[in-house]
């Protein structure tokens, strides 16, 4: 598999790549992912943006972000970290 593939409208992201985006290790990726601590948004693009797609993944302490294309190929990749302090609320909002 590639790190993103898309398939009948179904996004999948390699774990490893959500987790380094996260600044995780896999494995307490995946715990943290068991427990319903880390929480995702998706957005299609429109107009412009048409056949894109930002998938945002959510820790206690950082917001790590994609945008891939039709195929899945990422694009862009971005996160803000904000070490001991929880993430703002406004960080959770869509469009930022």
């Amino acid at each position: 598999m590639k790190p993103v593939d898309i398939r009948d409208g179904v996004i999948e992201v390699e774990a490893s790549v959500i987790a380094e985006g996260l600044g995780l290790a896999l494995p307490q990726f995946r715990e943290d992912m068991r427990a319903g601590k880390i929480t995702t948004m998706t957005e299609r693009g429109t107009d412009a943006d048409l056949g894109r797609h930002r998938l945002t993944f959510f820790s206690k302490h950082r917001r790590f972000r994609l945008v891939i294309d039709q195929s899945g190929t990422i694009i862009q990749r971005s996160a803000l970290d904000f070490g001991g302090a929880p993430l703002p609320r406004s960080v959770r909002k869509p469009g930022r």
